[in-house]
């Protein structure tokens, strides 16, 4: 009989801002019962939620459990950017180019899958429209170097058959009301979600489907169970004939892929609501999004009042904790460093208060794999998003809903045909080597 035990339980950092913008949620409900699923699902984010839905898709009748932690949204689905991304966004290379050509048209195609699913959902469960904006993204260039690399990218997508269009320092003043941005390339495909918006409206509709969504429910254990598994919160247990892990980086705290895994926490800080004052200072548009034309630099949004108030978000600085723990003084340090790349771009505005600062856990491999599969009889995986959480989440909790039901699909047979993820270094010289990496990194991405 195989038994599983958690390790640890996941650890935030500062507030799910996203999640904090929004009304308060109605109290949670929490497994206090012992149940009976066909399906029970770790996890209530991108991946657990979007295995959730497809089983549904697959058979209405199929019993589907999901069992989170914390509260829907204020886990890393209330902690990233809100970029769902259709074109190739390698965090790894020089300038998002993904592994060749061929490679790349399959993960569009991937991609825009997940948007469709996503969009589909938008639709039969009536999310509210500034939750979900097809309004592309631009990459943001301060730099000649990073405009080289914007050209570069462009000339990547161009072979692809791919539309960018280049941006020059006037829109990008008019975009955004800085004049940090000497160009940008704008990409039309990209999805700005309200991420905690989404998830909390895609829980609710699932709720009204029949799924049963418990919050603030931690799997300890879990064990097999017959033909089937047990797990085991603090106040009640599911048994399911299946299960799918949709915890990201925790399926290491779950005993899979140890060493395999890279664990890193990108930190965010999000101002006040800006006065109209404050607002008619700025100018610029009341919505859009910037990823830096080199991966390692400074993400910014600015959000409206449909999405949480007027707002702009700053996200930059990488850890890489393989106990998946932040501290309170890394967030303290990065929030400064927010508070610079903030003025940096935004001068007239660099008295405006920060209102939220956090860490944000995102799980990669080094070989740029994710970990769709089964693990153990009946025991499937949704893991390892890369950096790409609402896009790539999404397609491995569709993918193992497939396998589970035994779909076969495109999306599952892309998963399954991957590698395994490649063994990191020995500890400590994996955590050493990694943090320095990204800090020279870093580094040379400064201006950005």
């Amino acid at each position: 009989m195989i038994k599983i035990e958690a390790k640890r339980l996941p650890v935030y950092r500062g507030p799910a801002a996203w999640s904090a913008i929004l009304p308060d949620q109605a109290s949670p409900v929490r497994l206090e019962d012992n149940l009976t699923a066909d399906v029970a699902i770790v996890g209530g984010g991108f991946a657990g939620l979007s295995a959730a839905r497809r089983l549904r898709e697959i058979d209405p009748a199929i019993r589907v459990t999901v069992l989170e932690a914390g509260r829907l949204a204020e886990g890393a689905s209330g902690r990233n950017s809100g970029f769902m991304i259709d074109l190739p966004h390698d965090v790894s290379s020089e300038d998002y180019s993904g592994k060749g050509l061929s490679a790349d048209e399959k993960n569009i195609a991937l991609n825009r899958m997940a948007i469709a699913f996503a969009r589909s959902a938008v639709e039969e469960y009536g999310i509210d429209s500034a939750y979900f904006d097809p309004a592309g993204k631009i990459n943001g260039a301060a730099s000649a170097k990073a405009h080289a690399l914007n050209e570069s990218y462009a000339a990547h997508l161009g072979q692809l058959g791919e539309a960018s269009q280049m941006l020059d320092e006037k829109v990008m003043l008019e975009t955004t009301g800085s004049r940090h941005y000497r160009s940008g390339l704008y990409t039309p495909g990209t999805v700005m979600l309200q991420p905690a918006g989404y998830i909390r409206a895609l829980g609710t509709g699932l709720r009204k489907a029949g799924v049963g969504i418990f919050e603030e429910t931690p799997v300890t254990h879990m064990r097999q169970a017959g033909q089937g598994w047990e797990l085991a919160s603090t106040r009640g247990k599911v048994t399911a004939g299946k299960v799918i892990l949709a915890n990201n980086g925790h399926l290491e705290s779950f005993g899979f892929k140890r060493g395999r895994l890279m664990h890193i926490f990108l930190y965010a800080s999000m101002t006040v609501d800006l006065d109209p004052a404050t607002r008619a200072k700025l100018g610029g548009l009341p919505r859009w999004g910037i990823t830096p034309s080199d991966p390692m630099g400074t993400t910014m949004r600015r959000i409206d009042g449909a999405q949480g108030g007027n707002r702009i978000i700053t996200r930059t600085c990488a850890v890489f904790l393989p106990g998946m723990a932040p501290s309170q003084a890394s967030l303290a340090r990065t929030a400064h460093v927010h508070r610079r790349k903030f003025a940096d771009r935004f001068p007239a505005l660099a008295h405006v208060p920060m209102e939220y600062s956090w860490a944000g856990h995102l799980c990669l491999s080094w070989n740029g794999v994710s970990v769709m599969g089964e693990q153990e009889p009946g025991l499937f995986s949704a893991c390892v998003c890369n950096g790409l959480g609402t896009v790539r989440s999404t397609l491995t909790g569709i993918a193992a809903a497939d396998l589970a039901t035994g779909k076969p699909s495109d999306i599952s047979a892309h998963f399954l045909a991957e590698d395994e993820p490649a063994k990191l270094a020995p500890a400590p010289l994996a955590r050493i080597g990694a943090n320095l990496y990204l800090k020279w990194r870093e580094w040379q991405a400064r201006e950005e």
